[in-house]
């Protein structure tokens, strides 16, 4: 069976047909189809739903044009004429409406920012001046566009000066324009191609969670364990040592991005920690790594059994390590793992780093800001877990407090985020955008109850999630997610004594769970085959609600979802 194509419509006053092109042929996941809508046409297209380009049901709409065609003030200022600020952002204010009107048509609508020709200089140096120049101009257009559009959760401003500035000279040319109505070169469309499936992926929950990194000759300079930890190319006066340096900055601040770092090398534990823990210029600490294995054992198993420990996936990691050989084991071992080339000049690992296109996610929560401390606290819990006797006595020290909540602005994009992205316990895998499942959440007979969970180590932040269909006395659960980072601490169970709760107060007969299987949530099947719910046959399990769930002992709920 090949891989499903999802479906993209271009929307353009320019011809947008090598666009198109990339995009189908692009072997990056996911496979995409492109349709590119009659070109010229672009007001008509955003406002008529019934047009045989919309009948594709397209997941993915790119709304592309120039400013002068979509904002008529603009020719004026583009001839140097006088021209009115107000009367232009009335259009961009009319041109934001319609744009806001597709977003329910589609998982994503993506608008590449205004752009003027590289061969245009504007007013020289008076081409910034508030009133005069284009580039002013067309700046505050685009920033007066991005304010109108941010808060609709699946539509998105790019940048597309990004791309002009790689494509370099040949970003645009005349002769295209003129001969096929096309106002980029091929560079600028490869380029554009990247960022839109990364978006995409990002609304799908197919972004990369953790760097998975090498030590020696990677995070510093030199063999740890032949040269000693005071003795590695690291900071200091010192081109090279100055861009490893640089390197863990750019992996530090991944992690203010929720990226998870870890560690698999081919070391003596003892003397790579030490190095860590002691060199003065080492930008990332113990703290910023979930975890670790460096022993001297095969790196794909290590890697393996890394991710295990962390309860993540291999599609979920990143690999990097300078020894062509090892990225060749673990490229070959772990199809699932992102194993990108590392250029062999050192001082170019940063920018390779930052070229990346696997990290792109619509939203930041503030579980994403603090995932590595998370993690870290996670280490003192499987520590503790290590020193407690028994299980029992062991969820009895965490002092586990569980907070039940109704979806609501606030939890709203984290809410999305890990109904988005989570795999294992994850019942029906359904994958929903902000808008989408506000709209199913406000359905009179549904319910949506989010779970945030903490203990005497930290607060792991929103990681459940739980929603209800009510039809004829019977209340089917449609989601029941749970973060990895929390499964068999009871808050499954937690999560259950809500629902029955519920269903009780309002007189249902019955609660239902289908579980629908994919490779990687048999957690869930597993759970649900222990819960207590009958299984009547296939997958479907089911609890009659004259009886209680009952409240796991260990665990302190606060339901604030009750009213």
């Amino acid at each position: 069976m090949g891989e499903h194509k999802y479906r993209s419509l271009l929307i353009s006053d320019f011809n947008a047909d090598n666009l198109a092109g990339y995009i189908r042929n692009d072997n990056h996941f996911p496979a995409m189809d492109a349709l590119a809508a009659p070109f010229g046409q672009v007001v008509s297209v955003l406002m008529q739903q019934n047009l045989e380009c919309w009948r594709t049901n397209p997941d993915l709409a790119v709304v592309w044009t120039q400013p002068e065609t979509i904002v008529e003030s603009f020719l004026q200022v583009l001839a140097y004429g006088d021209f009115s600020m107000d009367a232009i952002f009335d259009e961009v204010d009319r041109y934001s409406s319609l744009l806001a009107g597709i977003h329910e048509r589609v998982k994503l609508v993506l608008v590449p920012t205004w752009l003027c020709p590289a061969q245009c200089r504007g007013l020289g140096m008076l081409d910034m001046r508030t009133g005069m120049g284009i580039a002013n101009t067309l700046m505050r257009m685009n920033l007066r566009l991005v304010e109108n559009l941010e808060k609709i959760s699946n539509l998105f401003v790019l940048d597309s000066q990004r791309w002009m500035n790689i494509a370099g000279k040949d970003a645009f040319n005349p002769k295209l324009w003129y001969m096929g109505k096309i106002p980029f070169g091929n560079q600028v469309f490869k380029e554009a191609t990247m960022d839109i499936k990364a978006a995409f992926r990002g609304i799908i929950g197919d972004t990369r969670k953790l760097i998975i990194l090498d030590l020696d000759d990677t995070l510093w300079g030199g063999i740890v364990g032949d040269i000693g930890w005071k003795n590695l190319r690291l900071g200091g006066h010192d081109h090279i040592g100055e861009s490893y340096a640089d390197f863990q900055r750019v992996l530090k601040s991944l992690t203010n991005r929720g990226i998870l770092l870890g560690i698999v090398s081919k070391n003596e534990e003892t003397i790579a920690l030490e190095a860590i823990k002691s060199h003065p210029e080492m930008v990332l600490r113990l703290d910023d790594f979930a975890g670790w294995k460096i022993n001297w054992n095969d790196k794909a198993q290590n890697v393996v059994d890394l991710v295990s420990d962390l309860n993540l996936g291999l599609q979920s990691v990143v690999f990097i390590d300078d020894n062509p050989v090892e990225r060749a084991r673990v490229r070959e071992a772990l199809p699932e793992v992102l194993v990108p080339e590392l250029p062999v000049n050192k001082m170019l690992y940063s920018s390779a780093l930052l070229s990346l296109h696997c990290f792109d996610t619509p939203s930041i929560s503030r579980e994403d800001l603090e995932r590595a401390a998370m993690y870290v606290a996670e280490r003192g819990r499987k520590e503790s877990q290590r020193q407690v006797g028994s299980p029992d006595e062991w969820l009895r020290s965490l002092g586990t407090v569980a907070k039940a909540e109704g979806l609501n602005e606030v939890n709203l994009q984290r809410t999305v985020q890990l109904l988005n992205k989570t795999n294992q316990m994850n019942l029906r895998t359904r994958r929903m955008s902000a808008s989408e499942l506000l709209k199913w959440a406000a359905e009179g007979n549904h319910r949506l109850w989010t779970f945030r969970v903490s203990d005497k180590f930290g607060d792991s932040g929103l990681t459940g999630i739980v929603s209800l269909e009510v039809n004829d006395k019977i209340g089917t659960i449609e989601d029941f997610v749970l973060s990895c980072r929390v499964m068999l601490r009871k808050l499954e169970e937690t999560m259950l004594h809500v629902v029955v709760d519920y269903a009780q107060s309002i007189g249902l007969k019955e609660i239902r769970a289908e579980y629908l299987p994919t490779p990687k949530n048999r957690p869930c099947v597993s759970f649900l085959e222990n819960s207590g719910f009958k299984c009547k046959g296939g997958n479907i399990f089911s609890w009659k609600v004259n009886k209680s769930y009952a409240m796991p002992p260990h665990v302190e709920l606060e339901n604030d979802s009750r009213g």
